[in-house]
């Protein structure tokens, strides 16, 4: 930005100009234009488009600020075929549009091809201001169009290039998001005059739900899916190792003695206080029960607030965590509900859908997030496989920790998961209290790089029998028995101590 002084008499005052100023037919405003243009304060860069930015090149300028000069020169115009899908200029400098006329506008770093077209949809979304993009329906049958170029860019995607944004789809929001986009296909083709498209995305999105049919598909992604899910090799060997380790033990069952549901709220205020504490989400215990009792967040603190209602939200209902999956298909789909629950003010961490990038924690490089369905399918078998209601628990926690599907809130839905496991069979849920903090991290370390479950079981039974002892219809009292535990201390300043209750 930059900021010129404006002198009227003995008075001055500070403005700031925009980086991109535009030409006017407003004769008051071009006279502004002009003036400042005289002064050096603004240059010419394209027709009708200034800018304050005395020192970049006109191009860097321009496709920084698309969006915004499409916007202001092109008003009504859609972003349409691959733009709509991209939001980015193709090879650095490519914008597809649907306007009123078909014709190239080139500007410096820019090329904007219009091309005359159905009309905007009630449907179709603004993109900025002025400037709409059409709908993920509209856009997928855009694509499907057939394209004649030479030497210029293609308008739409490759096959291959849309089998993988749709393969992509189904692996971040579920099957159920691509028969959505199917279906809005089918109502809008007719008012698009894309009838033969919609045939054509109809034919492909059921080859990619239909396992085995690979022969009409282009994409390595795409082919794998059909195929079966592609899985990470290492990450099921360490589950065969985890489920060995659980295989045919018998274990302690801690009966939950939480049975009012007084009772069972009051520990699922602590299991979400400490789910999120041991995350980061630090909240004093009475900022906590403010929020839960009022169902308020913090004014200054909305988003971690959101993040302790919904984790509350989830593991206070006795129903919903009696919910556990019975296929593959069940569990990818309990993930994404649970998490969108539980990250529903975290629009950018994407609540309910599976990564789109791969994360990681440290030196802890976790499942590649075009693996994470195979993975957790296939990991799903050692599951199924397991009797003893805290041997599930445990896999299921540890497999979920291990890919870490989400972007953000792994470790909550992990420890969610667990839990039902636990609930759906009248036992203790577990809670992992602060002071306990590093023997959890430190057990899941040990397991996964180490490939060695017995510190990782030891330390579960031991907060499974701590986490017995929480229980009863008074939550002072139970906050104090939590104090006597040392529950909400540090790791490094005391050790947890279990007391019968």
């Amino acid at each position: 930005m930059l900021y010129i002084a404006l002198v009227n008499g003995k008075n001055s005052k500070m403005i700031r100009l925009q980086e991109i100023l535009f030409g006017s037919s407003n004769k008051t405003e071009s006279a502004k234009i002009s003036a400042l243009e005289k002064k050096g304060v603004i240059r010419k860069i394209a027709p009708r488009i200034y800018t304050s930015n005395l020192e970049e090149q006109p191009e860097v300028i321009i496709k920084r600020n698309w969006f915004r000069i499409l916007s202001n020169q092109f008003p009504g115009g859609i972003l349409s075929h691959r733009s709509a899908l991209e939001f980015v200029p193709a090879d650095g400098e490519h914008i597809f549009v649907t306007y009123t006329y078909t014709r190239k506008n080139r500007l410096p770093g820019l090329t904007i091809h219009f091309q005359q077209g159905p009309p905007r949809q009630e449907s179709d979304n603004v993109f900025f201001e002025n400037l709409y993009a059409s709908q993920e329906a509209r856009a997928f049958l855009e694509n499907m169009q057939e394209t004649r170029t030479r030497n210029d860019l293609s308008k739409t995607l490759s096959i291959s290039e849309i089998e993988e944004r749709l393969d992509l789809i189904i692996r971040s929001r579920g099957e159920g998001a691509v028969n959505v986009i199917r279906d809005n296909a089918r109502d809008l083709a007719p008012a698009l005059g894309m009838e033969k498209e919609f045939i054509k995305l109809n034919h492909l999105i059921g080859t990619l739900l239909t396992t085995g049919d690979s022969k009409s598909l282009h994409s390595p992604i795409a082919i794998a899916r059909s195929l079966g899910d592609p899985f990470d090799p290492e990450r099921i060997t360490l589950f065969e190792i985890l489920y060995a380790a659980l295989s045919g033990r018998t274990f302690p069952a801690y009966a939950d003695k939480n049975l009012s549901l007084k009772a069972y709220r009051n520990f699922a205020f602590f299991e979400s206080y400490f789910s999120n504490y041991i995350e980061g989400t630090e909240f004093a215990v009475n900022e906590a029960q403010q929020i839960i009792q009022t169902e308020t967040p913090l004014p200054e603190r909305a988003e971690d607030s959101h993040d302790i209602l919904g984790t509350y939200q989830i593991v206070s209902d006795r129903h919903e965590m009696a919910i556990t999956p019975s296929s593959p298909s069940e569990l990818l789909q309990l993930l994404r509900s649970r998490h969108a629950t539980l990250l529903r003010a975290r629009l950018s961490k994407k609540p309910g859908q599976f990564k789109d990038k791969n994360n990681r924690a440290g030196n802890t490089e976790f499942v590649d997030w075009q693996l994470v369905a195979g993975t957790l399918k296939k990991g799903f078998d050692w599951y199924s496989l397991l009797d003893e209601p805290f041997a599930k628990a445990a896999y299921m926690m540890f497999m979920i920790s291990e890919v870490h599907p989400f972007l953000d809130g792994n470790g909550r839905i992990a420890r969610v998961m667990m839990n039902a496991e636990l609930s759906s069979k009248g036992l203790s849920k577990i809670i992992i209290p602060t002071v306990y903090r590093e023997d959890y991290m430190g057990a899941l370390r040990k397991l996964t790089r180490q490939h060695d479950p017995t510190a990782y079981i030891r330390m579960l039974l031991r907060t499974f029998e701590f986490s017995s002892n929480i229980y009863g219809e008074d939550q002072t009292i139970i906050e104090n028995h939590l104090i006597r535990s040392n529950a909400f201390e540090e790791p490094e300043v005391a050790k947890l101590i279990i007391i019968p209750h």
